[in-house]
């Protein structure tokens, strides 16, 4: 079977690559939640299944399976988008959609991950969300916003 067709039917989701040029941190008042939360009831099963023993051998992360309350603030998350799904990031459920649209971005990065360019835009509390590009890309002007200098110039 298609490997794609699996991660689609699974949930992954395959953020579209945008082209290069200067890519902008977004203004957050029009994000989206775009996948819901999950439930407590979800949460609690899960956490039961993952946290098994036998999961635990193939799990790195050693501290979210400690406790109920850690598992459940790692995975208590849902996918947002901004700036009409170029930016992606997953975040708090315990977030309030308020606090999520009034932020301002106070720092921007980049890193090459295999052959992708990221670019994250950090808006603080958490709250970081990313661009994913073929192109090169350079913070333009250092790496803390002021006004609206929080960009990264990207060339082919």
């Amino acid at each position: 079977m298609n490997r794609c067709f699996i991660l689609l039917a699974a949930g992954i989701v395959f953020p579209a690559l945008a082209s290069a040029g200067e890519v902008s941190c977004p203004d957050l008042a029009k994000a989206v939640q775009v996948a819901p939360c999950p439930s407590e009831e979800e949460l609690q099963y899960t956490f039961n299944g993952f946290c098994s023993d036998n999961s635990r051998l193939y799990a790195k992360d050693m501290d979210t399976c400690v406790s109920y309350q850690n598992y459940r603030k790692v995975k208590n998350i849902a996918l947002w988008e901004a700036a009409g799904g170029e930016f992606q990031a997953y975040l708090s459920c315990d977030l309030a959609s308020a606090t999520i649209q009034a932020a301002r971005a106070r720092g921007i990065t980049t890193s090459k991950v295999a052959r992708l360019t990221r670019v994250a835009c950090d808006y603080g509390e958490g709250i970081v969300f990313v661009h994913r590009t073929h192109a090169a890309c350079k913070v333009e002007g250092g790496s803390e916003c002021v006004g609206a200098a929080c960009k990264a110039d990207c060339k082919d």
